[in-house]
């Protein structure tokens, strides 16, 4: 009984906060909350200070009608003493605030929206539109009233680019598609739409005076099937590209939205498309394409190919003057399209192999008196650059433009972490952070996805934690961050519903990140709008990931190191099931299990989300580890225990935290088994995925000690090249109580492979002693 009196007392509350305080995505700088509600009936109507606003008027009650199924008339101010409803839309023009700021009050059946600019405005109604929940069945007959809370909200932005990108080259959506895209970024105030137009897997923008960019770059025989590098090819033919003419309906309806649509054409690497459409961009035309004979493919491996398969490739622009002469005319019609005063150029993952073995690009190199070939792809940036220039734009590049130097006026977008950003404001560059642990929405967002995926793992936590101006960053310099923005690579995502999955709801965590002040922020209170944001979501029909309701588990060392704990943790307050080895029993999970031996353990909780986990039980099994050198901060795992947690992975980087991940070092971990033992076999578990710059060691050594100080070496040992199933194994029968296992990383990333020039990755998720 005082459980059920809880329980209501709790519901009592929450519902009576839930009127109180309405679920706003952002949350504004200032909400001061009035005592009552007001109801939009009937006699509603929309007024304007000025007959130029009749288009945010029309805007509003287009949405009142879609969102909540009401039909609120566009009017004059009406005089008389008649008390009607009243939404007026107005511009505070001598206002000296953020021009993207607006107020909005609602009181005693007054609803005044003010903006400080006509985006002020829009946003504005964006945030009116978020006061009443949604209609499932707005199709239906005009029904009346909104009931909506009084309140009064002045707010403004804290950062000026607010962005969201959209790969379309790996995978093509249709207008109808980005247009509502456009949509979801301008409920949550975003203001710069990212379109990765051009890449090695299509070229998806019309350019008039090239027509076999379109005709053969957008299109290619095949896609791979499975995670990289495939498991076969579908041999289906694929591809599709926006015309001019839908170039600018986008556009067009982007900016009736105050969003600035950024175009991005590749340069000088990504460049496949391109080429197989006019091969003479290449150092080599008359090669064909490169194409492993491991990989899946579909039709002719003869010429320029359209890739069909993920990765990095080393067939890239050349800097001839042929080149430089098409992408100046590519860049004239696309500047033509965009209003945007940015160009994004690309400028990342160029491999160098082509220009080394160009006897152009090698005397190129002397005659402009460059360092090597990162100054050749800076000269390349930089040529573009005063070229946009000159036209009255400015490029942004990803952070590989700074590389052999960065080009005078280019903003940089930083995603290989934080520090090409921080190195760019440094030297006073305008930045764009990006970085991949926090801003990649390719990334898994579950440790359980039913779906391929890149891989990584960017809950929606991550995504709200993330502060876009580091730390060691001087204040002075802090001005140079413009803002922040999400990517969304496609090559795992096919179809719109796997869109709106992947940013849904990471964007709404993004969107207060980059619009409420610092200080507002606070992740207890997102997590309480959550509901209602999910029940918004609902009713808007509208695809997302349910990731944060998920069981959470976590493999702790017991005490004394003589087994597992596994810890379970909810977002939700409702019991949690456990169930050990398909036993008919079950109770009710109240802190860390302990786990002595080989078990699968599954656990469910009311919102119907199950984890099950499997344990591989051996000598080293929760035992003491000890690292020579730290796990990289990006892929930490849970600690060195991560390597004798009994967890072996499964599903590659859809659960990256099951691995430890070292860029550029050594792998060595000491194991203290407790008491010389017999040892006949040590193994260890690593992961190889190349197209993500994971790659096998070069060797791995195994060593026995009883003592802990004098070591052994047992074995050194190599996997030969084409083995997949990578295990490392020595059989040498030993007794010992100390283990230590050493593997090699291969170092900076040799030529001819995806990330050359780059520290190469080495993963490892186990080491078994028996």
């Amino acid at each position: 009984m005082k459980r059920i009196i809880t329980l209501f007392l709790l519901a009592f509350t929450l519902n009576s906060y839930s009127q109180q305080v309405p679920v706003l995505i952002p949350m504004p700088s200032e909400l001061t909350m009035h005592s009552g509600n007001i109801d939009i009936t009937s006699d509603a109507y929309i007024s304007v200070s000025h007959p130029g606003l009749a288009k945010h008027a029309a805007l509003l009650q287009s949405n009142l009608l879609s969102m909540h199924g009401i039909i609120v008339p566009v009017e004059p101010e009406r005089t008389g003493n008649k008390i009607s409803t009243w939404i007026r839309l107005a511009i505070d023009k001598n206002t000296d605030k953020n021009p993207e700021g607006y107020s909005l009050t609602i009181r005693d059946k007054r609803i005044m929206i003010t903006g400080n600019s006509e985006a002020g405005l829009f946003y504005g109604i964006q945030t009116f539109l978020q006061l009443g929940d949604p209609r499932s069945d707005r199709m239906e007959p005009v029904a009346f009233p909104l009931t909506i809370p009084q309140l009064s909200i002045t707010d403004s932005p804290r950062f000026k680019y607010r962005g969201m990108h959209l790969d379309v080259a790996r995978h093509f959506q249709p207008v109808s598609f980005i247009k509502k895209y456009i949509d979801f970024l301008a409920a949550y105030k975003f203001n710069t739409f990212h379109w990765h137009l051009t890449d090695d897997q299509g070229w998806r923008i019309e350019i008039k005076k090239y027509p076999r960019l379109t005709q053969v770059g957008g299109y290619r025989n095949g896609t791979i099937i499975g995670r990289y590098p495939g498991t076969g090819n579908d041999s289906i033919y694929y591809g599709g590209f926006y015309t001019q003419e839908e170039i600018k309906e986008v556009v067009k309806y982007a900016a009736e939205r105050f969003i600035d649509v950024i175009p991005e054409i590749e340069m000088p690497g990504h460049a496949s498309a391109a080429i197989a459409a006019y091969p003479q961009l290449s150092c080599f035309p008359l090669e064909s394409t490169k194409i492993l004979e491991s990989t899946p493919w579909a039709g002719s491996r003869k010429g320029k190919q359209v890739q069909q398969t993920w990765g990095v490739f080393e067939d890239v622009f050349a800097p001839t003057e042929y080149t430089f002469n098409f992408l100046e005319d590519v860049v004239d019609e696309v500047m033509l399209l965009f209003p945007s005063k940015y160009i994004h150029i690309g400028g990342d993952e160029c491999p160098k192999e082509s220009w080394k073995r160009s006897a152009f690009c090698q005397q190129l190199i002397r005659s402009k008196k460059l360092k090597d070939e990162h100054g050749l792809q800076s000269y390349f940036i930089q040529r573009m650059e005063k070229y946009i220039n000159s036209k009255g734009k400015k490029i942004i590049g990803w952070d590989e433009i700074l590389e052999g130097g960065l080009a005078p006026n280019a903003t940089v977008m930083s995603w290989r972490g934080e520090e090409g950003g921080i190195k760019a404001a440094t030297e006073k560059h305008d930045v764009i952070m990006t970085p991949g642990n926090w801003m990649y929405f390719d990334h898994s967002q579950s440790t359980n996805e039913d779906s391929v995926t890149i891989g990584n793992y960017t809950p929606l936590e991550e995504v709200y934690s993330y502060e876009p101006i580091p730390a060691k960053l001087a204040n002075e310099k802090a001005k140079y961050i413009l803002g922040a923005q999400a990517n969304l690579w496609t090559e795992y995502i096919k179809n719109p519903a796997k869109v709106e999955y992947m940013i849904f709801p990471r964007i709404t965590a993004l969107s207060e990140v980059l619009w409420s002040p610092k200080e507002k922020r606070n992740w207890k209170d997102f997590e309480s709008r959550l509901p209602g944001i999910f029940k918004r979501l609902d009713q808007q029909k509208i695809n997302y990931s349910k990731a944060f309701y998920e069981l959470k588990a976590t493999v702790l060392p017991t005490e004394n190191f003589t087994g597992l704990l596994w810890k379970l943790e909810s977002t939700v307050n409702e019991p949690i099931l456990v169930k050990v080895n398909n036993a008919d029993s079950v109770w009710v999970y109240t802190g860390p299990q302990l786990i002595t031996d080989k078990t699968f353990v599954a656990a469910a909780n009311f919102k119907g989300t199950t984890l099950s986990q499997k344990f591989h039980f051996n000598k080293a099994t929760g035992k003491k580890i000890v690292l020579a050198n730290e796990a990289s901060k990006g892929f930490p795992g849970d600690g060195p225990f991560t390597l004798v947690n009994g967890v072996q992975n499964e599903k590659a980087l859809t659960r990256s935290r099951e691995f430890l991940g070292f860029a550029g070092k050594d792998m060595e971990a000491t194991i203290d088994l407790e008491q010389v033992q017999p040892v006949n076999s040590i193994i260890l578990h690593v992961l190889e995925q190349t197209g993500s710059w994971i790659y096998r060691p070069t060797s791995v050594s195994f060593y026995a000690s009883e003592n802990g100080t004098d070591f052994t070496l047992l074995e050194t040992v190599i996997v030969p090249k084409g083995k997949r199933h990578l295990l490392y194994e020595t059989k040498k029968p030993v007794k010992a109580r100390f283990i230590k296992v050493l593997a090699k990383n291969m170092g900076s990333i040799g030529s001819g492979k995806p990330g050359a020039g780059n520290p190469a990755w080495l993963f490892v998720d186990e080491i078994e002693v028996k």
